[in-house]
């Protein structure tokens, strides 16, 4: 093996393999007196020819039928195995079959040839090897080049063969002590592969994979570095030895570089040489990676650098926490970082322009920076030593209360730090301030700085037009939290409070009225509120309509009461009362006394609480004031008050959002009340109401609504009452006068061109009110049919045809075509509806005396006719169609039936499954077998015994022991309903009376009877079917049938009476046409 150096920056390894083959001394190893030509090779069948052979041919020629006939010779086996090796230095055999591997390297182990174990393994496929096995093989006798390729190639692992090199030279590297030679080889060879790596070539040979590369150089770096961490001269090694060799190749000396800088971020490596250094910041900036640069900054020894090139180069790249690290730790300069930020923002925040987002990143960072300075804490990590911290503080107090900067020009105000920080961010820099305040306690002179930088900021602020009320708010909160403290010791002038009093509550100044008063709220939170005469207080604030500030003095004394009228002045809040409201009279915590004045506070403000929302107030009075109904109704004075009152207090369906326990149970007087309101605020929604409400009475109701003229719902309360006569003429006379009105309208559309006509829109909208008051009375006429005789139907429904009919005899002219074929159809709905319920032949009669109809030709009647016609067709086809179902329904049902009743039954073991005896075993005369659909089979006494029969009217109805004991309940158990049905005995269960072999079954030769009953699952199953198509019994049915069909096909001379007790016409009858279930054979 020779190490040399290659290219100046990296380590190759060439090997010298002597691949000569000395057939002397691999005959000298053999024993004596053994030819070797005396074993055979090959079968004189099994000769092939190479030159007609393939690579595999001679592959499965040689390691699959040769050398299995050379294993039990070990002489054939070790000239053979020992052949192998020149043939696979030279990689003319790559891969071997997995037993020839196995025995290949045994053999050369066995006769300490490990120089060729070493040689062969590094050119050879070795995936069919066990990898762990060969690994501590080569480790164990120093073959560290094949452990090496073992794991590279193997488990594609190139770090583990690094660490187990490091785990074997890192103690006595660590420890000071002498290496051995077995070291200092590991340590060469750690050195060829770890530059293999960082080049991207394979070691001891050939190449990395391409897609691997970056990967495997990454993580060798990683692992050097961490290594070289562990030794006592680890930057000698990285710096002065290593990294010299990287410079020259510009991708290991990236990766380098790279590599150090999670080391840095950790602070395990916290000073570089200042070459390194200096091209780790250079190649960070060259790459973009300025974000590295500053954290690396950060975290690292920097008095080797050139200290103003890094602060321009940090100001340049906006890189402020690195500059502000590099003053700090290079310079002990904690003042020249602000100055230069102060720099940058102060002159935007004097001319009043806006900030650009750098120049918030700026005024942030500076914020944090005095903050931490003042804390005693280095930016942007660590701590100021201890020995500089009073120093540092000093300082930068000084900085603060500058009267004017370094190059301040004529112009310049007074303070311009503290100035620029309240023009950036008032808040934020108070709270600084009043962090920096919460550590001054025996320091006579940070109390001295405390009350100078107060009496600043009131000179500063205070009568100044470029601070909001929002901004002095804030200072003044910062003074009352300050005062309030037990150890204060600031001095603040009281009427400075009160001049920030009169400038917050100055009546004259409607702009950021809200802001304003946010801000004096806030001051009162935080013990301002002794700073001020609560009187004046109080006098101010209502005038300023600060409401919040009275409720915040009004509940500082207890007054609830006056609560209530300051929610009602405040017009954001107006909303808040009622819960407001509730909460005090609810809740505990508050006094009778106090509960008695709101409550009556509320009462005297009940009107304004009902115009401000109808609904709150509504739930508020069924829970705080349910006895004042009354009293509050007539405090209203106002009807449409009541009215919103009454709907959201007493209509269900103006209850939504409420609570459903606060509706309230009040007299009928009340909701009587609410129909005469209705009726005159909003009528469409009193049908609504009357339907859904049970608390008013029907006489009085009714009253009320023929006063407004509302003949829908005086209808509806007529047909309530019982006289549906009495609703049927009121929707009669509505349908009359909006027909003659309809009528009257569309023979007005063909006046002449002089005399003034009607808007086209009209006569459609008479239309839509007709066919809705049309629906109305066949909708009234349908739900009272059902309950009268044939006489008081026809009363019902011939005058409205009657009606309907009439106004069509105005409409003449080719102009009124649309609207009478638009009263033809409604005719003509209103004939469909009757013909459920009157005769087709007293319909017609009834057409032909009309009028309209009986003069004239046939044509004129005929569309009426035709569509009776029509109808009658649809509805005899219907019939027809029905009957064939119900008939194909009951022969499919009643064949399927008899078809499982005949069924035989097998059983499924020819014993008992309760005693488990054979039934054919016992000698007795006869004996009683029952066999269920199931399969199980058992004697009839067992049965008994188990108590699963129960005995109705005339035979045991049976259920199968070992069915019903899996469903984990007994038939004995049942409701006796259930087997007291008279559907029990069927096709499932089959009980068996046989006369076993013996002389008296002989001589009697009794015959098997066999009697049908279910189990417990087809019962469930025929329940369930007989639910399913529930309704007439398929008896009366097809007995109508017959009455039908026996006598003339129905038609205009022999008519079906409908709703004369015909199952057709009864409500309970459904046509279902679904399929009906399959029964399993």
């Amino acid at each position: 093996m020779i190490i040399s150096k290659a290219g100046g920056c990296s380590l190759s390894l060439r090997f010298q393999h002597h691949v000569a083959w000395d057939s002397s001394q691999a005959r000298a190893r053999l024993p004596p007196r053994v030819s070797v030509t005396s074993v055979p090779l090959v079968a004189p069948s099994e000769t092939i020819n190479p030159m007609n052979s393939t690579a595999e041919d001679i592959k499965d020629l040689l390691f699959n039928q040769i050398y299995p006939r050379l294993v039990e010779n070990s002489v054939a086996r070790g000239v053979f195995l020992e052949s192998l090796e020149p043939y696979i230095l030279s990689e003319r055999i790559g891969c071997l079959t997995a037993p020839v591997m196995r025995d290949l390297l045994s053999y050369f182990q066995e006769n300490g040839m490990m120089d060729s174990v070493e040689g062969c393994l590094v050119h050879m496929d070795i995936t069919n090897l066990d990898i762990q096995q060969v690994v501590q093989m080569c480790w164990d006798n120093q073959l560290y080049d094949a452990m090496i390729y073992v794991f590279n190639s193997g488990m594609n692992d190139y770090i583990s063969p690094m660490e187990k090199l490091f785990q074997a030279i890192g103690p006595p590297l660590r420890e000071g002590k002498p290496l051995t030679d077995e070291h200092v080889v590991m340590g060469n060879k750690l050195l060829v592969y770890i530059s293999c790596c960082l080049a991207g070539r394979a070691y001891p040979l050939g190449d990395i994979p391409e897609d691997l590369v970056p990967q495997v150089k990454n993580q060798t770096w990683d692992s050097l570095v961490h290594f070289l961490l562990c030794t006592q001269d680890h930057r000698d090694l990285l710096f002065n030895q290593i990294y010299p060799r990287l410079v020259e190749n510009s991708v290991a000396r990236g990766v380098f570089l790279e590599s150090l800088e999670p080391y840095i971020l950790s602070e395990r490596i916290g000073c570089l040489t200042a070459p390194v250094m200096r091209d780790l910041l250079s190649y960070f900036q060259e790459n973009g990676m300025m974000d590295s640069v500053e954290g690396c900054l950060v975290h690292m020894d920097i008095t080797n650098l050139d200290i103003q090139q890094v602060v321009q180069m940090c100001w340049d790249n906006q890189l402020y926490d690195a500059m502000i690290y590099v003053f700090n730790s290079g310079m002990n300069d904690y003042i020249s970082p602000m100055e230069k930020l102060f720099q940058a923002i102060g002159p935007p925040l004097r001319e009043g322009k806006p900030l650009t987002d750098e120049h918030v990143v700026m005024g942030n960072k500076l914020l944090v920076y005095i903050s931490c300075c003042l804390a005693g804490r280095a930016y942007p990590l660590g701590d100021i030593p201890e020995d500089l911290v009073p120093q540092v503080k000093n300082q930068v107090f000084e900085f603060l209360i500058r009267l004017h900067s370094v190059e301040a020009a004529q112009e310049e105000e007074v303070y311009p730090y503290i100035r620029t920080l309240l023009h950036f961010d008032t808040r934020e820099f108070l709270n600084v301030l009043a962090l920096t305040f919460e550590d001054f306690k025996n320091d006579k002179q940070a109390l001295e700085y405390q009350q100078r930088i107060v009496d600043i900021l009131l000179k500063v602020m205070v009568d100044n037009s470029d601070f909001t009320p929002s901004q002095v708010g804030c200072l003044f909160t910062f003074l009352a939290r300050q005062l309030a403290k037990p150890d204060n010791t600031l001095f603040v002038n009281r009427k400075l409070f009160d001049q920030v009093l009169e400038f917050l509550c100055s009546p004259d100044d409607d702009s950021r009225h809200t802001e304003r008063q946010q801000v004096l709220l806030e001051l009162l939170q935080v013990g301002g509120v002794v700073q001020f005469d609560e009187g004046r207080l109080l006098d101010l604030a209502e005038k300023a309509e600060f409401y919040q500030i009275c409720e915040f003095m009004y509940e500082k004394k207890h007054l609830y009461d006056k609560i209530v009228d300051c929610y009602l002045k405040d017009p954001l809040r107006k909303e808040e009362l009622f819960n407001y409201i509730h909460n005090i009279l609810s809740m505990p915590g508050y006094s009778s006394e106090e509960k008695q004045l709101v409550w009556v506070k509320a009462l005297q403000h009940i009107k304004d609480l009902v115009s401000l929302n109808s609904a709150k107030t509504a739930e508020l009075v069924a829970v705080h004031f349910a006895d004042e109904v009354q009293s509050i109704i007539t405090s209203l004075q106002d009807d449409y008050l009541v009215f919103q009152f009454l709907k959201c207090l007493l209509n269900p369906s103006s209850r939504e959002g409420l609570n459903p326990q606060t509706v309230l149970k009040l007299g009928p007087d009340l909701h009587e009340l609410l129909v005469d309101l209705l009726c005159q605020f909003s009528p469409q929604q009193v049908t609504g109401f009357l339907q859904t409400s049970q608390d008013y009475r029907l006489e009085e109701a009714i009253q009320i609504t023929e006063k407004h003229k509302l003949h829908e719902a005086t209808a509806y309360l007529l047909e309530r009452k019982g006289d549906v006569q009495g609703a049927f003429e009121v929707l009669l006379q509505t349908l009359k006068g909006k027909l003659h009105k309809l009528a009257l309208e569309g023979s007005e559309v063909d006046k002449p061109d002089g005399e003034e006509k009607e808007t086209g829109d009209e006569v459609p909208s008479l239309l839509q009110r007709v066919e809705e008051a049309l629906h109305d009375i066949i909708a009234l006429c349908q739900r009272s049919s059902h309950g009268l005789n044939q006489q008081q139907r026809e009363a019902l429904w011939f005058p409205l045809l009657e009606a309907m009919m009439s106004p069509q005899k105005l409409l003449k002219g080719a102009d009124t075509k649309h609207t009478s074929e638009a009263l033809k159809e409604l005719t003509m709905k209103v004939l469909n509806s009757m013909s459920s319920f009157i005769a087709p032949p007293a319909i017609i009669q009834r057409i032909l005396q009309d009028p309209v109809y009986g003069k004239g030709k046939l044509a004129e009647i005929q569309g009426l006719i035709l569509g009776m016609l029509e109808t009658f067709n649809y509805e005899q086809t219907l019939l027809e169609t029905t009957t064939n179902l119900l008939n194909s329904d009951l022969h499919w049902s009643l064949s399927h039936l008899r078809k499982a009743v005949s069924r035989g039954l097998h059983p499924r073991q020819d014993h008992c499954n309760i005693c488990l005896q054979q039934y054919k075993r016992r000698q007795e005369s006869e004996e009683e077998i029952i066999i269920f659909s199931c399969g199980h089979l058992y004697h009839c006494q067992c049965l008994q015994r188990k108590e699963v029969g129960v005995l109705s009217e005339r035979q045991y109805s049976w259920s199968c022991y070992k069915c019903t004991s899996n469903q984990g309940s007994r038939p004995a158990d049942r409701p006796s309903a259930e087997s007291s049905r008279s559907r029990s005995t069927s096709l499932a269960q089959t009980k068996v009376t046989s006369a076993h072999r013996g002389i008296v079954a002989e001589a009697h030769g009794r015959k098997m009877l066999t009697e049908a009953t279910l189990d417990a699952q087809q019962t469930q199953a025929w329940d369930h079917f007989r639910t399913l198509y529930r309704g007439p019994s398929r008896l009366a049915v097809l007995t109508e049938l017959t009455h039908t069909h026996a006598n003339e096909r129905p038609g205009l001379s022999n008519p079906v009476h409908p709703g004369t007790g015909s199952i057709y016409h009864s409500e309970n009858f459904q046509l279902k046409l679904t399929p009906p279930p399959l029964v399993e054979e």
